[in-house]
């Protein structure tokens, strides 16, 4: 009886930790949230301008419309201005014209409430996706959540400098992303060996275990490529977006590369604007 007694106090603790609790958190401040990324890929390019929301807000951000929003080719000397249209601000050179060309670097200035901002990236070169290749698994097999399809793709860095590269999947179309990696040579924070093939567990990270690929389905992968500065940006949001646990880290917005240049000017931004030679493979499941 006393046993019973004790586990039935323990059961009773731990059901107690479900409790839902309102904390009452300061909204803060709310900043201007640039998402901007260009990339030589053919066709629409798009920028996005937001009002940020406490993090508690379930509300979607406020889409800001009334900015001045223009990219410079600073290698060119080429400007494209961005027109708001819908809920972005949208370039578009044509279905087979490119605004990104690898090798050059790009300002962006965006222009809100009479105060400028200006951030500079540059298009690094990417590497091809050799080819894409699945295998089945089922749950009883090889102890995986769900019976379905693992797919990996084959690549291989490319030699003479230090790479910096963004992996991103799709399921069937572009609007169904599966998962984002980060990668410095093939490999997974810093680099090893120059000009080596992706390292497995890269290749494999275009899989959602919990939801792998089914028959039919179409795999679509993108290798981008990216500076330093904007391999930094994305792994130190990857690790905000991840953060969790009882030794999580301190949530904490992480700095935008655009800079206030307007004198005396006091706002400032949140965000990032970046730029991404693409490579780019899809693969039907037969």
């Amino acid at each position: 009886m006393k046993k019973l007694l004790i586990i039935a106090m323990i059961m009773a603790g731990f059901s107690a930790c479900t409790d839902t609790i309102d904390v009452n958190v300061a909204k803060g401040t709310s900043y201007p949230v640039l998402d901007a990324w260009i990339t030589n890929e053919p066709g629409l390019q798009v920028i996005r301008l937001t009002q940020s929301v406490p993090y508690t807000d379930q509300a979607p951000a406020p889409v800001i419309k009334d900015a001045i929003i223009t990219l410079i080719d600073e290698t060119a000397g080429q400007t494209y201005a961005f027109n708001f249209n819908d809920s972005a601000y949208t370039f578009n050179p044509g279905d087979n014209a490119t605004v990104g060309v690898t090798g050059h670097a790009y300002r962006l200035r965006v222009v809100y409430k009479g105060e400028t901002f200006e951030a500079i990236d540059t298009i690094k070169r990417t590497t091809p996706i050799d080819s894409i290749t699945y295998k089945y698994k089922t749950k009883s097999e090889n102890a995986v959540p769900k019976d379905g399809y693992e797919a990996k793709f084959h690549a291989v860095d490319v030699k003479g400098a230090v790479d910096y590269y963004w992996i991103r999947s799709y399921r069937n179309n572009v609007w169904h992303r599966v998962a984002d990696t980060y990668s410095v040579d093939g490999y997974f924070d810093q680099s090893v060996l120059d000009g080596a093939s992706f390292i497995l567990p890269i290749q494999e990270g275009i899989t959602d275990e919990e939801h792998p690929y089914q028959l039919g389905e179409k795999i679509i992968v993108k290798i981008r490529s990216l500076t330093y500065q904007s391999h930094f940006f994305l792994t130190q949001v990857d690790e905000q977006i991840n953060a969790g646990g009882l030794f999580a880290k301190v949530l904490e917005n992480v700095k935008c590369n655009a800079t206030n240049i307007t004198p005396g000017g006091k706002q400032k931004l949140l965000g990032w604007f970046g730029t991404s030679a693409v490579s780019s493979s899809e693969k039907v499941i037969e």
